[in-house]
């Protein structure tokens, strides 16, 4: 059952990266684009349908509305650009990933609350 999801989130993942790519593609009719827009900002919108503090229901609307809309703009592109940007996509997931970045933002964030943490100190207690 986990590989089956951990199978199904991978495919998630690809979709969700190859609909942002046929989002920039001409070849995409308008209404496709337009939904692919209004997917991404209801998956990264604060604003729910059910608020995300509610127990359990708080997450139905994410687990049932964004899979279901990836699912509708994903028939509303046509076959063979949704196939060339999958396979695109697909490729840019088997790429070594780097952590260089990560490591430099932790570093960089962590010498912030270092920084405030000593600012505080020397402001409030000293």
């Amino acid at each position: 059952m986990t590989q089956r999801a951990r199978r199904w989130a991978l495919l998630v993942k690809r979709d969700v990266h190859a609909i942002y790519c046929a989002a920039r593609d001409p070849r995409v009719p308008w209404y496709a684009k337009a939904l692919a827009i209004c997917v991404a900002g209801y998956a990264l919108s604060p604003i729910d349908l059910i608020p995300d503090f509610v127990p359990i229901l708080g997450y139905v609307d994410d687990v049932i509305l964004v899979p279901l809309g990836i699912l509708i703009v994903v028939k509303l592109i046509p076959p063979e650009i949704m196939a060339e940007h999958r396979a695109l996509a697909a490729a840019a997931q088997d790429r070594p990933v780097g952590h260089t970045a990560a490591i430099v933002i932790a570093i960089v964030w962590t010498a912030c609350i270092v920084l405030a943490g000593w600012l505080c100190y020397r402001s409030f207690v000293s």
